[in-house]
């Protein structure tokens, strides 16, 4: 039993550090939330790709003769970007590759932490729903904090709904894929994934947005993201469905097709299904048609769901490091 401590296997120290990181990061991320945003490495991308999209998508009246160079610089500048935040996951996790489980463990959790965010999506749901308690003016603010799309228009049920969308589709983006691209390949994993989602909020866009086109300059980030996206969405749509919609399960791919984006509708739409409600976006798409506008209890129905999955994704590290440990001891 000694061994367990120091040293172990390289194989086998990771094999132990690897679900205890998961599970220190839930940990710390219920208990402190977010990092202060000097320290946070998602400020930090977003800061990178601010600064490279300024140089990388032109203005709307630039009177581009081709779509090739926008292309080229987007992904060039995407690539770039990978590269440093796989670069230093990759250096940080090495640094700490000798040391005891425990310090593995300890570190890796302490960096993987800001790379996911339940407690702040909750909070932020949480936010819209009393927000629209006290008034639709007042919803829609505080929904404008949390979506991209134009608030100014929607009704209280579509308020709500737009609040449950984002809290299923930000359930695979800031939750289940990041977790998922750890597991598969440890901390420079978790980064690429992190800096890829936030590449495609920020850059990929059809048209016009902060004064510069992104029809071609965001397209591989969109596509990066996609691509990236494909299997944890489907993922995170199946522990919704099993966990909320069991009996809905068969119907879930039909739904999830209905959206243009081929991932977020597996969330959205397994969400859908398993509270009965309506979900979509005006003049856009529509889930679940048979299913009732949403109420202020399935804004605590979805919370509560989302909730849950994270429960199991925490049982199922802990399921991990027991297996290890025995197999170890």
């Amino acid at each position: 039993m000694s061994g367990l401590w120091w040293p172990l296997a390289p194989g086998a120290v990771a094999s132990l550090a690897l679900p205890l990181a998961v599970l220190l990061a839930l940990l710390v991320d219920r208990c402190w939330g977010e990092p202060p945003a000097r320290w946070h490495p998602v400020v930090a991308m977003g800061a990178y790709l601010s600064f490279m999209g300024r140089r990388v998508a032109p203005t709307p009246n630039a009177g581009q003769a081709s779509h090739a160079r926008p292309f080229v610089r987007g992904a060039l500048a995407w690539c770039l970007g990978a590269a440093l935040v796989v670069v230093a996951a990759l250096v940080l996790q090495v640094l700490v590759s000798n040391a005891p489980w425990w310090l593995q463990a300890l570190v890796l959790g302490l960096l993987l932490k800001p790379l996911l965010a339940w407690r702040m999506l909750r909070d932020e749901v949480r936010a819209v729903e009393t927000a629209l308690g006290l008034s639709l003016a007042a919803g829609r603010e505080r929904l404008s904090w949390l979506v991209s799309r134009d608030v100014h228009t929607l009704d209280e049920a579509q308020v709500r709904e737009s609040a449950i969308e984002s809290l299923a589709e930000n359930l695979n983006d800031s939750v289940v894929a990041p977790l998922f691209w750890f597991a598969v390949a440890g901390l420079p994993g978790a980064a690429l994934y992190r800096l890829a989602n936030t590449a495609d909020a920020m850059w990929g866009y059809r048209g016009e947005r902060n004064g510069r086109d992104w029809t071609w300059a965001g397209k591989w980030a969109a596509r990066a993201d996609d691509v990236l996206s494909w299997l944890p969405a489907r993922l995170t749509g199946l522990l919704l469905g099993l966990l909320g919609a069991l009996r809905q399960l068969p119907a879930l791919p039909a739904q999830a097709a209905r959206t243009p984006s081929p991932n977020s509708g597996w969330p959205m739409a397994a969400m859908a299904l398993a509270l009965d409600v309506r979900l979509g976006k005006p003049g856009v798409y529509q889930l679940h048609d048979g299913g009732r506008r949403p109420l202020a209890a399935d804004t605590a129905a979805a919370l509560q769901l989302a909730g849950r999955v994270v429960v199991v994704l925490a049982a199922l590290a802990l399921l991990w490091t027991v297996v290890v440990w025995r197999g170890l001891a």
